[in-house]
């Protein structure tokens, strides 16, 4: 079954999640590698992990008695493709718009 968008976006939100696939950009880990940097129980982790498996962006493979973790970038693409769409819009520089609101409002008063 293909994660949603809404689903891999809500794996998205947390931001631990989003550290774990950052770490997991650099190469498969053991899912207690994944744990050490983090201030929380190993089972806390592991349900992060679920979530980021659910949602299609990690798998999980046993190797001998250790689970690794690996980063599936074709997850975001979905996601990717989704936002794109958004970039025919360009970033308002907020700093030019309150210099424009500022001198229309000068303009105005009597």
């Amino acid at each position: 079954m293909q994660p949603t968008l809404d689903t891999v976006f809500a794996a998205l939100s947390d931001p631990t999640r989003r550290q774990i696939l950052t770490m997991l950009l650099e190469d498969d880990m053991a899912v207690t590698d994944v744990a050490e940097p983090f201030e929380m129980s190993l089972a806390a982790i592991s349900k992060h992990l679920v979530i980021l498996t659910r949602a299609g962006l990690i798998s999980q493979e046993k190797r001998g008695r250790v689970k690794w973790c690996k980063l599936e970038p074709d997850a975001l693409r979905d996601a990717s493709v989704w936002m794109q769409g958004f970039g025919q819009f360009e970033a308002i520089n907020l700093d030019a718009f309150e210099r424009f609101l500022e001198q229309e409002l000068h303009e105005d008063s009597p």
